[in-house]
């Protein structure tokens, strides 16, 4: 299977690599930087870091798995080794991990010296996916999910398919949830593979993770090229976010997986779109509903609080989406589809529909 490089057209512009091997360029990429430091989920670095090559052996701090990388506490101890390792503004930090990785690393590098050069080893699908690509980096405070981060491009991203085969189905499952967004989103023919190959998908085979992480790239290069800085467009790829943040907030971080929370959260924002007049496609629901069904992924909160078995009060959940970042002057924002490729953004979403939405209905259903 060949490696497929897709640029992402930004000033500088940069290109994601993605195909079985891709990690086979890492010691090509950073030979024109003064030193490399390496910052590796614990778990990931012992399965994968021999894939790096020569920088198996360059200096290397182990993150804490999940999302317990992203704390300030957890960056400031990356800056330190940074600095111990005596990185300079020409060296460049490689991350090695799924997404929270990327996010802390892309965050450290973009502080250490008042930024300098990072590039991406993506190892879960979800990271190859979304997490990875676009420069957004953050790590989480006590209010709430990411709101402490920079816009920080990084120099390169290498979704090496081939290390997908280490994870299990829970893990592949979560990078679906965003599969499925990027689909909604309009990636072209994104919608009609996933509804074809979900079997495949969820089985690990090479070929359909990398047409789908290829699609999915393809479709956010294109968004953030067009909006680094998320003052437009690039707020599409919000959708199912505010929901799926507040989620996550309210049972814990990293108690329900980020992609399952985006999948409860999809199906979230097209009920709101159809109780708000703006869906224009009456059949998408459903469609989408099939597809997170045959993917395992929740449809709706209630479903998430039946296979998560987390309360999930409705209370705490709207109290919650008060607090994402992309709530504007006390109101909730969301993004809506009207149909595939076709989104409504910012939109002011009424309380009363927050407080239907997010209802625990499995003590009145009969």
């Amino acid at each position: 299977m060949s490696v497929t490089s897709i640029e992402v057209a930004l000033a500088p512009p940069y290109r994601v690599h993605v195909g079985a091997g891709a990690l086979e360029r890492a010691a090509e990429l950073v030979r024109g930087f003064s030193r490399c430091a390496v910052l590796a989920d614990e778990r990931v670095a012992p399965l994968h870091a021999h894939r790096l090559g020569a920088l198996e052996s360059a200096p290397r701090l182990a993150l804490p798995a999940g999302e317990p990388a992203k704390t300030l506490d957890v960056a400031g101890q990356a800056l330190d080794f940074l600095a111990a390792t005596g990185l300079d503004r020409d060296s460049v930090v490689l991350t090695l991990g799924g997404g929270t990785t990327s996010d802390l690393g892309g965050l450290v590098a973009s502080l250490y010296m008042r930024g300098i050069a990072v590039i991406h080893a993506p190892t879960t699908l979800l990271a190859q996916v979304d997490a990875a690509v676009g420069g957004k980096t953050a790590v989480n405070l006590g209010a709430g999910k990411n709101l402490a981060g920079t816009f920080h491009q990084p120099r390169a991203v290498l979704c090496d398919t081939e290390v997908l085969g280490t994870l299990d189905e829970a893990e592949l499952r979560c990078g679906l949830g965003e599969v499925v967004k990027a689909a909604v989103l309009g990636a072209p023919g994104l919608l009609e593979q996933v509804e074809r190959d979900a079997g495949r998908l969820l089985a690990g085979d090479g070929e359909a993770l990398a047409a789908a992480v290829a699609a999915c790239v393809r479709h956010k290069a294109s968004v953030v090229a067009s909006d680094e800085r998320e003052s437009g467009p690039r707020r599409s790829l919000n959708l199912g976010h505010t929901f799926a943040h507040a989620i996550e907030r309210t049972a814990g971080y990293g108690t329900i997986p980020h992609g399952v929370a985006v999948a409860a959260g999809i199906a979230l924002a097209l009920e709101a779109s159809r109780r708000l007049d703006l869906l224009e496609d009456a059949d998408l629901p459903a469609r989408v509903d099939g597809v997170l069904a045959s993917l395992g992924l929740p449809d709706g909160v209630d479903e998430l609080r039946r296979t998560s078995g987390q309360a999930l009060p409705a209370a705490d959940l709207v109290d919650a989406m008060h607090l994402d970042k992309k709530a504007s002057r006390g109101a909730v924002a969301l993004v809506l589809p009207r149909a595939v490729g076709r989104l409504e953004l910012g939109v002011r979403a009424p309380e009363r529909l927050l407080d239907w939405l997010m209802a625990d209905r499995r003590r009145t259903a009969k």
